[in-house]
């Protein structure tokens, strides 16, 4: 039986076959691996170590991988599976300065690192580099000093976007006194915490680390500081070229217009479905995760160093699992973007929830997230939570509405997740799992009451006094069906003949141009504009029922309203639905010479309702923290 030294070099010696790497002289080229010096050695290992040979002859070089003048490049060294290749580490590197390699390969056949002596730590590599793969990160030579230190102004994104915008008349010489000419040229400009992160990343820079990890609250610009990021890493030569993931196909056209809209004409943006044969020629490629791993595309379209900036977008869900390959496939920089608190775990014993428990997977996710970003301790680069929003007046808080009627939720119990059926005496008389929930809880009955207490209780449009746009989160497609024909005819009966059927409408993906649909709500024209009032910029359709389209990444700042209908599992997941109404909005105001100054201020939008029918709240922000 091979031991654990003999699986780990047969699988080695394979890894670097598959790079193109060769152990004997072929029709494709010579030799290029050097086997340790006690096990061969030939007149070539002489001639190409020199003197330095008698150095080393008493070590135990494992491979010594040389270039196309058969000088030496990088040094693999190869350890047991049951050692981690990092214990090498030290051993490594002074064979790789006794034969002058840049470059080291650290392994145990299972996992693998390739590490540039020249610019900064170790890094895990899912497959080892080709010849010319380690040729091109060698001629490569970015400029550490020149990212930590690159100036970063407030204006770094809007001086692409107009790069003479200072000398315009319109400019009254700051943020604060040209909001309408900032506004009408849709010129952005970086927050102070905005600033900050990128500073942070800046000082990581400094301190030689390659990954970061900004953990902000939905709604706060993650996208306009990756676009920040992105110009840095760009106009510091310290990236040729960037990859954006996101998990999404609406986030990825979402991605692509700021980009461009930030960006242009300085860099350009690609959409890689679009671009399939030529993607090379944009600076940003923005793609879904899946994309990439249908049919292990990663592997066969693209070489590890095509991007040396990688940004994951809600990074807790695009690197976890199978898409983690993906990931760890290129080499560069890698930035991780994330509106989940590592806080939401403190609260799950991992002693207490089996491998099949949504927490232990949830728990699991966010903790990889922190240790892939080099955030093991739970700190990332920067944090900028909800609160901090809040209080700096960027963000809003909701106004939960505890909806529950005669259904109550035990939330992230002992035994999982699990809702109760509680009869009238107060006695619990039968617990489901989640997949029950539509099922045997559900009824026509129970869904009445839900729609018929947010209706009461909603939040109106400030100008028109219609009910203010909303989303309803329900438990599945068939679900939503059933809320949308209910809060339909709800509306017949309460506002006769200004709908038709179109109050509320099922946004899910069963539905025809379900996506077009979000766009069509964000813009304000979904089946139309209001009939309420003439001229005004509002929605016709007022509510739009899901599952989860319109969760991650959705930009609807006028919405008034947010419904769970439904057990919330994750924290990732009661962050983002949370994070949809945390955008402050000022309405249409089109009429708003007919509003004084006050009431014109009483109609910005300061606060949103949550109306949650299953104490998902209560776990989260109470109970939970």
């Amino acid at each position: 039986m091979l031991n654990n030294e003999a699986h780990a070099r047969i699988k080695i010696n394979k890894l670097l076959e598959e790079a193109g790497w060769r152990f004997f002289d072929t029709d494709k080229g010579k030799a290029n691996i050097l086997l340790e010096n006690h096990v061969k050695i030939t007149q070539q290992v002489v001639d190409a170590w020199g003197n330095d040979f008698e150095k080393i002859k008493s070590g135990s070089l494992d491979f010594l991988l040389v270039d196309s003048n058969n000088k030496p490049i990088c040094v693999l060294e190869a350890k047991k599976e049951k050692l981690h290749p990092l214990v090498a580490k030290e051993q490594a590197r002074k064979y790789a300065k006794t034969v002058d390699a840049q470059f080291i390969i650290l392994s145990n056949g299972i996992v693998h690192y390739l590490w540039d002596l020249k610019k900064g730590n170790p890094k895990p590599i899912y497959k080892f580099p080709s010849p010319n793969e380690i040729g091109a990160i060698k001629e490569w030579n970015p400029d550490r000093e020149a990212l930590a230190n690159e100036p970063v102004e407030n204006d770094f994104i809007a001086i692409v976007q107009m790069p003479d915008y200072s000398e315009r008349p319109e400019w009254n010489g700051s943020v604060e006194s040209s909001k309408d000419f900032i506004w009408n040229n849709g010129l952005r400009f970086l927050r102070k915490y905005q600033l900050d992160a990128i500073k942070h990343l800046q000082k990581a820079v400094s301190d030689g680390k390659d990954r970061f990890l900004f953990e902000m609250a939905t709604g706060t610009g993650k996208t306009l500081t990756s676009a920040a990021v992105i110009r840095l890493f760009l106009r510091t030569q310290n990236a040729r070229r960037v990859l954006f993931l996101v998990d999404r196909l609406e986030l990825e056209d979402q991605a692509w217009k700021a980009f461009t809209n930030y960006l242009k004409p300085d860099y350009s943006t690609f959409i890689y479905k679009e671009h399939k044969s030529d993607w090379h020629k944009a600076d940003i490629v923005v793609t879904t995760i899946q994309s990439l791993m249908f049919d292990n595309k990663y592997h066969y379209e693209f070489t590890p160093t095509n991007f040396d900036l990688i940004i994951s977008d809600e990074s807790h869900r695009s690197i976890s699992g199978n898409a983690r390959a993906v990931f760890e496939y290129f080499h560069g920089y890698k930035l991780g973007l994330t509106a989940t608190p590592k806080d939401y775990l403190k609260g799950v014993d991992p002693d207490k929830v089996k491998d099949n428990d949504p927490r232990e997977i949830e728990r699991r996710m966010l903790r990889d997230t922190y240790a892939t970003f080099g955030c093991e301790g739970g700190d990332p680069t920067y944090r900028y939570s909800l609160l901090d929003g809040v209080k700096d007046g960027f963000l809003i808080n909701p106004k939960v509405i505890d909806a529950r009627t005669e259904i109550t939720t035990q939330l992230l119990s002992d035994e999982g997740y699990s809702v109760a059926l509680t009869s009238e005496e107060g006695e619990e008389t039968e617990t489901f799992v989640s997949r029950d929930f539509e099922k045997k809880l559900f009824s026509e009955k129970t869904n009445r009451v839900f729609c018929k207490t947010f209706l009461e209780n909603a939040l109106h449009d400030p100008i028109t006094k219609e009910l203010g746009k909303t989303i309803v989160f329900a438990v599945s497609q068939n679900h939503a069906r059933k809320i949308t024909e209910i809060l339909n005819e709800f509306a017949e009966q309460l506002y006769p003949n200004k709908y038709n059927s179109d109050f509320a409408v099922q946004v899910t993906s069963q539905v025809g141009e379900a996506q077009q649909m979000t766009i069509n709500f964000t813009n304000n024209n979904l089946n139309g504009k209001t009939t309420w009032l003439e001229g005004y910029k509002s929605s016709k359709t007022r509510i739009c029922v899901t599952v989860g389209m319109m969760t991650t990444g959705y930009d609807c700042p006028d919405l008034l309203n947010l419904c769970m209908m439904r057990p919330i599992f994750s924290p990732a997941d009661f962050v983002q639905i949370k994070g949809r109404g945390t955008r402050k909005n000022t309405f249409d105001f089109k009429h708003k010479n007919e509003l004084g100054e006050e009431e014109i201020i009483q109609h910005e939008k300061e606060f949103f309702k949550l109306f949650d029918f299953f104490a998902n709240c209560e776990y989260f922000e109470e109970k939970f923290d």
